[in-house]
């Protein structure tokens, strides 16, 4: 048996999305049926919609960024119960035995993690189809619990542009006494001020374009560089613990090396590759410094991600939109024209073509 859900599909690389008919899967013993409230907009779904990863299988619902209600649970689930608000972001299972999966890393699963669209699940092989759609099924063990303390319409991107820059924040212990960076004040960028202040850290935000100053300050950073002004920059030389680098695009990485202190950290949260102009090895061995990268996080560190937001009032800014308003959403992020992440009511799905 299968579930006939309605939602909105990526048919080809070079379509617009649509309203699109498909089924899920019959829900297991173990798994919870949530009714979709909300779904954020993420970059990726653009690059993944449009094949610019050259991994994309069509029809494609996206959406990873989702915020639902409990419609039913399988006879085996103990966590949840109908009516709860919860959430499910980029996974929804894993192989659940290697040592990544082990130490509760699931992103980094050996076997590969199964997406929440474009990808099999592992069981019975059908597609994956993520939140731009009515209900998903997800396993227990990949659904998350939703504080009544957050707000649910600008709680969804949390589940990706808020772990993304949480986890690597977390990962490095990151605290009162640390100077960190964060390039980029976007969706991700804007999320890893929020937590960095939130975390103790002296912060600045590194960025291209004059005039993002009282929006920076508002959004946690204690100073704003830009990085264009030769001047500002050679300030700040040998002066970060820790840069936090959000750009989704391919930019010298080279003159932000120069202002991480020796032992500093230059963590890419972005698939930039390939990394041009290439890295200048030098910059590197003289201080003992380091280019990283984050992926994600598991679904421990996820659900300690949304109770820390709930703990501290920390909330992605968003903008809301309506399900036929996708396509010129997706042109307007890349325009970086929003503030700081779309998120789709769906229940405009209902009047949707």
């Amino acid at each position: 048996m299968t579930l006939n859900v309605r939602g909105f599909a990526a048919l080809s690389a070079d379509a617009p999305l649509a309203p699109h008919n498909f089924v899920r899967r019959d829900p297991r013993d173990t798994d919870v049926v949530v009714d979709i409230l909300y779904c954020g907009v993420c970059h990726s779904d653009i690059h993944q919609a449009r094949n610019e990863w050259h991994q994309s299988i069509y029809p494609m619902v996206p959406g990873h960024e989702i915020i639902g209600r409990v419609k039913q649970v399988g006879a085996k689930v103990t966590g949840f119960k109908v009516g709860d608000t919860v959430g499910v972001g980029c996974m929804v299972d894993s192989c659940q035995h290697c040592e990544s999966c082990a130490e509760s890393l699931e992103q980094y699963c050996e076997e590969g993690a199964t997406m929440t669209y474009n990808s099999h699940d592992r069981h019975d092989n059908m597609m994956t189809y993520g939140g731009y759609s009515e209900q998903i099924v997800v396993s227990e063990k990949f659904v998350l619990r939703v504080s009544e303390k957050l707000d649910i319409k600008s709680a969804a991107p949390l589940l990706c542009a808020g772990i993304t820059t949480y986890s690597p924040l977390m990962h490095w212990k990151v605290g009162k006494g640390h100077k960190v960076a964060v390039v980029g004040l976007g969706g991700l960028g804007h999320m890893g001020l929020k937590f960095a202040k939130a975390l103790g850290a002296d912060v600045t935000l590194f960025t291209r374009s004059k005039g993002k100053e009282q929006e920076a300050y508002r959004l946690g950073a204690d100073h704003v560089v830009l990085s264009t002004d030769e001047e500002q920059m050679a300030a700040v030389k040998s002066h970060f613990d820790f840069i936090l680098d959000t750009v989704p695009n391919p930019h010298d990485l080279n003159p932000y090396l120069d202002t991480l202190k020796r032992d500093g950290t230059h963590i890419l949260v972005g698939l930039i590759e390939p990394i041009e102009p290439a890295l200048h090895s030098g910059k590197l061995v003289m201080g003992r410094k380091t280019v990283a990268g984050s992926l994600i996080g598991g679904i421990a560190e996820t659900q300690e991600m949304l109770d820390f937001c709930a703990e501290h009032d920390i909330s992605c800014d968003v903008e809301m939109i309506d399900m036929q308003d996708i396509n010129g959403a997706y042109e307007r992020m890349l325009k970086s024209d929003v503030k700081y992440r779309f998120v789709v009511d769906m229940a405009s799905l209902k009047n949707a073509g």
